[in-house]
């Protein structure tokens, strides 16, 4: 298969490409470096001529939801929009599991709206959603940091390995558009404050983990950001030792 990534140099896209190409597919690489640009359109006609696939793991650092929005539902709908012209007959989105239930986090409004526009397009899609990455987890306790301590509370946390992201990407993008979403966790579920606690420890970070009340990354609820129904299980277990909470 002709298989296109948008924000193929990254940190899941340069290795969904690895995988892809190991499984003998053909990979282009949609990236400002090679004159792709889904900001401005350019090039996006030029790279989806004769792609089976477009796969979608852009990102931006916009935490504000109208600049998050304005990203990804851009985006978005210029790269549909080139698919359409192009005949491209699969666009695969890798989203965030919870995303829309954490109504308070702008990244997360503009990953909705992304989704949004997956739906309403007529182009055959996936939805891969996952939830935190293994190496994000240290980014979360620098976010969480007051006067050095971080202030972390017991809501749950389900991360997963890139690795096994990468994976489910590649089957997804290989196989019949789902029209629907698929998620996917690691095998096991923490507490963010345990979660944090045991990987600075590890890191031999001596800021201090204090429990508060509530929630974090703009969460509705201390279930927000784990799978609440059917879900694909990762193989990678968290490279640190942390108290589990059952499932």
């Amino acid at each position: 298969m002709e298989i296109l990534i948008v924000g193929g140099n990254g940190h899941v896209g340069s290795r969904l490409g690895a995988r892809l190409r190991e499984l003998g597919h053909t990979v282009r690489i949609g990236s400002r470096q090679n004159g792709v640009d889904a900001v401005t359109g350019e090039g996006l006609g030029e790279a989806m001529a004769g792609a089976d696939v477009v796969v979608d793991v852009l990102n931006t650092a916009e935490m504000d939801a109208a600049a998050a929005t304005a990203f990804f539902q851009g985006t978005t709908e210029r790269m549909l929009a080139a698919e359409q012209s192009t005949g491209v007959g699969h666009h695969v989105l890798l989203s965030i599991v919870g995303v829309d239930r954490a109504r308070a986090n702008g990244y997360y409004a503009g990953k909705v709206a992304q989704e949004n526009a997956v739906r309403d397009a007529d182009v055959s899609f996936s939805i891969v959603r996952a939830t935190q990455f293994h190496d994000f987890v240290p980014t979360i306790a620098d976010w969480l940091t007051v006067d050095g301590s971080v202030h972390a509370p017991g809501m749950l946390l389900q991360p997963v390995a890139v690795e096994d992201v990468v994976d489910l990407l590649a089957e997804v993008a290989t196989s019949a558009p789902l029209n629907d979403v698929v998620a996917i966790a690691g095998a096991e579920r923490y507490r963010l404050d345990d979660l944090l606690r045991a990987t600075l420890a590890a890191r031999a970070d001596t800021r201090e983990v204090v429990t508060v009340e509530g929630t974090a990354l703009g969460a509705d609820s201390a279930d927000s950001l784990v799978p609440l129904g059917a879900h694909r299980t990762g193989s990678h277990p968290y490279p640190v030792a942390v108290p589990a909470v059952a499932q």
